[in-house]
């Protein structure tokens, strides 16, 4: 018995290849057999986003030929019409033929004369398509229907324009009548100018960073609080310093002073939210929960409701009278460190260091939305003053979204930085302060950077001590406060002598520059 050779498997794997490619190696010329109906799929559904708003119509080949008409306005492809139907009725380019004998030469008597050879049907049908178009038929493809006018017949009188097409748009009413237009390609918008900002006026007193500040509704005086412990109540147009609140044990780290109490509310890093009564300068309301340290608050605009976020991964809402928690906004996964709130709905939102900006239902306590397009920890929110629109601030860039579903609209990128804060005006100026000093201002409808600088250090301070912790407008929008890391409050304002000559818009729009996410 002859013993059989034995072989790895790496061989016969390799064997087994060899004989497969042998197979099929006379077919590799040959192209791959058409799928028919993988390409109707795919010609159908080119169609249908093209052209879908239209298909209903049919094309020039569906389309009944014109049906010739009498001049009594009867169909002449009626047999019992043609039948009966007497040539008079006929348009005289089409009644009768020839006398008969027609003929040359042929010599007509009176009886031969008066007899007429009349048209057959086919010749009357041929007769009357060669026709020029009747004034009436004219007038009647003037008037044609529309796309815009069927849609409106099919009971469709919102639907103006198809929500998938690309390439097409529905022609409105009022306009030529043509069925379809281009789409006009979609334009950025050029940036508004806006003047230059510069330094007005540095003020220092803490003995400390200052970490937060907020300007009183009447724009007459504003507060700050620091890591001293200390809140100190400063005139606004004076810069002169008014009062010293004391009470926190640690670094004060939100303020907020109310528009309808004489109440100022202030939390810091010792875990208490207490209210101030601005009347006796005394602490009247300790509102107690919170796990750790509050990083910031705000208030209702229209309810008697405070706002908290802390560094325990949660959100509070408060009664401002019962001092009782309402809510207790659960979600983030890590430190909340900005909070606002709006009369609108949502009615409040948060950023946090775990890379999301929440929406909230305030009446549920509820997370209606999260947003997760940061990639680093969100340090700042803003709500526009004006507009149903939010700025959301985190190193990796600035977002700008829209209410009330959150949705994301542009980038502004160029800060490369920690971002602390940000501030915005009815003027459409948002401002960004860094960690590391830097103030940019960008224009809110484009996200172009028309100015960026180094906040200027106090004389005595550290290179390491340049930074920008908080930041407001005052009510007017023509102030800018700032709370800096050389424990000074630095006020900017407008360059009243800057013009578009002297500092031109150098704007240079980059197609890559609105990401998708």
């Amino acid at each position: 018995m002859q013993e059989v050779q034995k072989h790895s498997v790496h061989t016969l794997v390799f064997r087994s290849l060899k004989r497969t490619h042998d197979l099929f190696l006379s077919e590799y010329p040959n192209p791959i057999p058409p799928d028919e109906k993988g390409e109707k799929i795919k010609i159908k559904t080119k169609i249908r986003d093209q052209y879908g708003p239209i298909l209903h119509l049919g094309t020039a080949k569906d389309m009944p030929k014109p049906i010739p008409h009498a001049a009594n306005g009867t169909t002449l492809t009626d047999p019992f019409h043609i039948e009966h139907q007497h040539d008079v009725d006929l348009p005289a380019e089409v009644q009768g033929g020839y006398a008969y004998p027609s003929a040359p030469g042929v010599q007509l008597t009176a009886d031969t004369a008066a007899a007429t050879h009349a048209l057959s049907e086919q010749g009357k049908l041929q007769a009357l398509q060669g026709l020029a178009p009747s004034q009436a038929r004219v007038e009647q493809n003037k008037m044609a229907a529309s796309i815009y006018d069927i849609q409106q017949q099919a009971g469709l009188p919102e639907r103006v324009a198809p929500p998938t097409s690309k390439a097409l748009a529905l022609v409105q009413p009022g306009h030529d009548k043509t069925a379809l237009v281009p789409r006009k390609a979609p334009t950025m918008p050029k940036p508004d100018w806006h003047p230059p900002w510069k330094l007005f006026r540095v003020i220092s007193g803490h003995w400390g960073w200052v970490r937060c500040l907020a300007v009183e509704p009447g724009n007459q005086w504003f507060v700050t609080g620091s890591a001293d412990r200390v809140i100190k109540v400063w005139d606004l147009a004076s810069g002169q310093l008014k009062l010293s609140l004391t009470g926190h044990v640690s670094t004060v780290r939100g303020l907020a002073v109310s528009s309808r109490q004489p109440y100022l509310f202030s939390c810091g890093e010792d875990k208490q939210v207490k209210c101030w009564d601005l009347e006796y300068n005394k602490v009247i309301r300790h509102y107690h929960g919170h796990l750790s340290a509050c990083y910031g608050l705000d208030l209702h605009p229209t309810i008697d409701v405070l706002l908290t976020c802390s560094r325990d991964s949660t959100a509070r809402v408060w009664d401002m009278r019962t001092k009782a928690c309402v809510h207790t906004l659960v979600g983030h996964s890590s430190t909340v460190a900005d909070v606002k709130c709006q009369a609108a709905e949502p009615q409040v939102l948060t950023g946090s260091h775990d890379s999301t900006v929440r929406l909230w239902d305030l009446a549920a306590g509820k997370s209606k939305a999260t947003l997760t397009n940061h990639k680093k920890s969100v340090r700042a929110v803003q709500i526009h003053p004006t507009l149903h629109m939010f700025a959301s601030a985190s190193p990796d860039n600035i977002k700008q979204w829209k209410f009330p579903d959150g949705n994301f609209i542009q980038n502004f990128t160029g800060h490369n930085t920690i971002i602390n804060c940000l501030a915005l005006n009815n003027d459409n100026v948002l401002v960004s302060g860094g960690d590391n000093g830097t103030l940019h201002f960008w224009d809110w409808k484009t996200g172009y950077n028309f100015q960026r600088f180094q906040a200027p250090l106090q004389p005595g301070s550290i290179d390491s001590e340049a930074g920008v912790f908080a930041m407001t407008f005052d009510m007017s929008g023509s102030r800018l406060l700032t709370a800096e890391a050389d424990k000074t409050v630095k006020i900017y304002k407008e360059d009243d002598e800057a013009s578009e000559e002297t500092h031109p818009i150098n704007w240079k729009p980059e197609i890559i520059k609105r990401r998708r996410y």
